[in-house]
């Protein structure tokens, strides 16, 4: 290979949008780290920073024309990594809290932490079998919608997290309940969608 030839390999592979999704991973492993160290302010900080950049490095990426194979494959996986693992570590931290605060159906439950999990491991394999295919197994608006929603349940966790419940505001209480039952529903219905469509892809 050539030098200019490698030299244009190292401008795709290391351009901006995989420069912020790189970042974008390192700052979700330091907020895995920090939820167990009941630094929540500094978790919440670090996940809107790095939820923010997923949309950064997208439309960066549209922009300038700089999609790259990598980046098709990094920038989906670091999404799950950072819900995923988000919603692992609320489910260990809302665990712990007594049955006298936050009520149950406020709560990130271990169980909707494996709802969480499940889905994107389903929607993996799915994307994987269609466009070993051939096919285009994009993302649909449901995907995207089922994004802001589990992000509004991580944050609305955090906030609760460092808040007392005794001395919480209401709308804190309403803004968890309402944030955790949208990631539930959205999650379960844009996986139905997402199943169907690979159905009706198989069969064309």
């Amino acid at each position: 290979m050539s030098e200019n030839a490698t030299s244009t390999t190292k401008q795709t592979v290391f351009n901006v949008p995989n420069i912020l999704t790189s970042v974008r991973l390192l700052l979700a492993v330091v907020v895995f780290v920090l939820i167990p160290l009941k630094a929540y302010d500094a978790a919440l900080v670090l996940f809107l920073i790095a939820a923010s950049t997923d949309w950064i490095d997208g439309w960066y990426a549209r922009r300038y024309q700089q999609v790259t194979k990598l980046g098709r494959i990094l920038d989906p996986f670091v999404d799950k990594i950072i819900i995923c693992g988000s919603f692992i570590m609320l489910a260990v931290e809302m665990r712990e809290l007594s049955a006298d605060s936050w009520p149950w159906y406020a709560r990130v439950s271990g169980g909707l932490a494996v709802l969480v999990v499940g889905r994107e491991m389903l929607v993996t394999a799915l994307r994987g079998f269609i466009e070993q295919q051939g096919g285009d197994f994009s993302a649909m608006m449901a995907g995207k919608l089922k994004m802001v929603f589990q992000c509004a349940a991580v944050i609305a966790s955090l906030l609760a997290l460092r808040q007392e419940p005794d001395v919480a505001p209401a709308w804190l209480l309403w803004s968890l309940v309402i944030s955790i039952w949208l990631s539930v529903v959205s999650t379960v219905y844009s996986g139905v969608g997402y199943i169907f469509t690979a159905v009706k892809m198989v069969r064309n």
